[in-house]
């Protein structure tokens, strides 16, 4: 089996667990404070590395109390560092947890995001055959950078999740990396604002169970436009995550379905979606077919969320795939 080059950020998650968060002026009383290592690229390949498949973090790690932190807890958990170190310090992400278990991200971003051109050249030793980035990267200016590797590189599967910024994500970079024909991975908001499908005040709001299994209804039917402009781009699988209710997948055919959740008691989303993109991979890595890879997504991405913090213990992840 050829592995899975998991291009992106480790960073240390610094995460707030408050009652909500405070409008501005007002004082909130903090209830914990912790930190943990995350960043969409680790915690994709936590997942990938739980599922027993190979892969490499191909992840910058720079100096600075963060960069220490990350580079200290990678290697206790025996993970190497591929990329030399960056003579930049790493940033960090806060993580804000409400009561509710939603979380809202504010990031200072250091070295973790930033790539050299010449630290590609490290890959080509590896067998890759699935790659995966996240849009946080390709927000720099260094982005182009992994465009490049993965343009002389077409015979890659790649896996994009360009997440809550995509609409920061320069246009350009976007164009090149859709005609790479990525596996796109996205959720709800960040489909409908992309694709400009938010005239709809119903698209605001939570989804209600009746909603779902109408097939016709105006929520499913905004997904399907969503998801249809973005295979137009791509030409490839489009996997939209819907929380709670699953995920909508439409195959580059055009054909769509709605594969439900798993019930799950919220506590902290955080990671939840990373953990989804990772188990996607993995599962289509071992084989399975995409309706199959989604299905097992959504019940490890339920358990994330009901657990705190980014992911799943390696006992946990087992007792779930026992």
């Amino acid at each position: 089996m050829k592995q899975a080059l998991i291009i992106g950020s480790t960073v240390a998650d610094v995460t707030v667990r408050l009652p909500h968060l405070p409008v501005t002026g007002q004082d909130v009383i903090v209830e914990s404070q912790s930190m943990s290592l995350g960043g969409c690229a680790y915690n994709v390949s936590e997942i990938l590395r739980q599922s027993g498949v190979p892969y490499t973090l191909f992840s910058p790690v720079g100096t600075g109390i963060y960069g220490n932190y990350v580079r200290e807890h990678l290697n206790r958990k025996q993970i190497p560092i591929l990329i030399p170190t960056p003579a930049a310090d790493n940033g960090c992400c806060y993580c804000f947890v409400e009561e509710s278990g939603e979380r809202t991200f504010a990031a200072l971003h250091g070295a973790e995001y930033r790539f050299e051109r010449q630290w590609f050249s490290l890959a080509e030793s590896l067998s890759v055959g699935s790659v995966y980035v996240c849009g946080l990267e390709l927000e720099e200016d260094t982005g182009g950078f992994i465009l490049d590797y993965l343009e002389d590189h077409p015979e890659y599967t790649v896996y994009f999740a360009p997440g809550p910024r995509i609409s920061f994500i320069p246009q350009s970079s976007l164009r090149r990396m859709f005609s790479l024909s990525p596996i796109l991975h996205l959720n709800r908001e960040e489909a409908l604002e992309y694709t400009g499908i938010t005239g709809s005040p119903e698209n605001k709001k939570p989804w209600k169970k009746a909603d779902l299994p109408c097939r016709e209804g105006r929520l499913e039917a905004c997904l399907r436009e969503a998801a249809s402009r973005l295979t137009a781009f791509t030409r490839n699988h489009v996997i939209i995550t819907l929380g709670a209710h699953g995920a909508f997948h439409m195959e580059p055919s055009g054909k769509h379905a709605l594969i439900p959740g798993c019930p799950a008691r919220q506590v902290d989303a955080t990671g939840a979606g990373d953990s989804h993109m990772g188990a996607v991979i993995a599962c289509r890595m071992k084989g399975f077919p995409m309706d199959k890879a989604i299905r097992t997504a959504n019940r490890i991405s339920a358990a994330v969320v009901e657990h705190a913090g980014a992911g799943l213990d390696d006992e946990d992840f087992l007792r779930l795939n026992a």
